[in-house]
């Protein structure tokens, strides 16, 4: 018998093509995940994928169900909505703000897809740079924001995890520092940073690498576009903090180069906050999962939190 768990398991294992990302995605333990797909190579008589190829690789069996698993699986998702609507009985309204400025790059597709899977609700979308969104979000003025940075202040909001991500910094290729591999507060301490133009709290770099130093750039610049930050710090006019999404189509067109905040990394959670009541709307809870789905599919380096 082939169930759609092991079906959705088989897709999320072809998008990341690993074990580890896979179970990630899925919130199980890898050994929970080869326990489920040893269950199916039992089930069906044969093996799915190979084990330990690089990269990943389907047998035709495991292509097999792949091809069923692209058929069933967006049919079973439109059934799960019109049952939704049927028991909802009304159209709904999702009026979003977002603090990122690098988030439209997955923002607009997301939309696109929701707005072709529900057509008949109010979908609005604002920028949360120049205001605080969290309190309108309060206020019922907004019914969904994206951030980066929670605000436990704010009762009656649930901040749903959309992946994690790492912020790197772009510099020029040609920089003394572009040898390394991370780098330490002390070491921007004679950069340009160059920044979204959003409040100083509001930034990661600031906030939770440079501020905890006690170090203070030579001068903070700000810029409207990621396409403009990058250009700045390709021509050495400062360095930039950046999502490490964001940087990819960047540094594969060989810009800039990407160093590490730090020896391991600093990273973040980007989340969905929205009101607690409106959780259990079925538009709600199905523009998070499209906005994840969205995001795994087409977002370099994030991971599932």
């Amino acid at each position: 018998m082939i169930e759609l768990r092991h079906l959705r398991a088989l897709t999320i294992l072809r998008e990341t093509g690993s074990m580890v990302r896979a179970a990630e995605r899925l919130h199980l333990t890898q050994s929970a995940l080869s326990h489920l797909f040893r269950e199916m190579e039992e089930r069906h008589g044969q093996p799915l994928f190979v084990r330990k190829s690089r990269p990943l690789r389907f047998t035709s069996a495991g292509l097999r169900l792949l091809q069923l698993a692209d058929e069933v699986l967006p049919r079973v998702a439109v059934a799960q909505r019109d049952l939704a609507r049927l028991a909802s009985g009304q159209a709904g309204r999702l009026n979003i703000a977002i603090e990122c400025h690098s988030c439209y790059q997955w923002l607009m597709p997301t939309l696109d897809k929701y707005r072709d899977d529900w057509p008949e609700v109010e979908l609005d979308l604002s920028s949360g740079f120049h205001f605080a969104p969290l309190p309108a979000l309060v206020r019922g003025d907004l019914d969904l924001v994206v951030t980066s940075n929670p605000d436990p202040e704010q009762k009656g909001i649930h901040y749903q995890p959309l992946f994690g991500f790492e912020m790197v910094l772009a510099i020029s290729r040609k920089h003394s520092l572009a040898d390394k591999r991370w780098v330490k507060p002390e070491d921007l301490t004679d950069e340009v940073q160059i920044t979204y133009p959003v409040e100083r709290e509001r930034l990661d770099v600031f906030q939770h690498f440079l501020d905890p130093a006690g170090v203070e750039p030579a001068d903070v610049r700000t810029a409207e576009l990621t396409v403009m930050m990058v250009q700045l710090a390709a021509s050495g006019r400062g360095v930039c903090a950046l999502p490490n999404w964001a940087l990819h189509e960047y540094l594969q067109k060989g810009f800039v180069a990407q160093l590490r905040l730090g020896e391991k990394g600093l990273w973040s959670t980007l989340y969905a906050a929205v009101r607690e009541e409106m959780l259990e709307q079925a538009y709600v809870e199905d523009f998070l999962q499209t906005a994840r789905d969205t995001c795994f599919a087409n977002l370099n380096g994030i991971r599932a939190v």
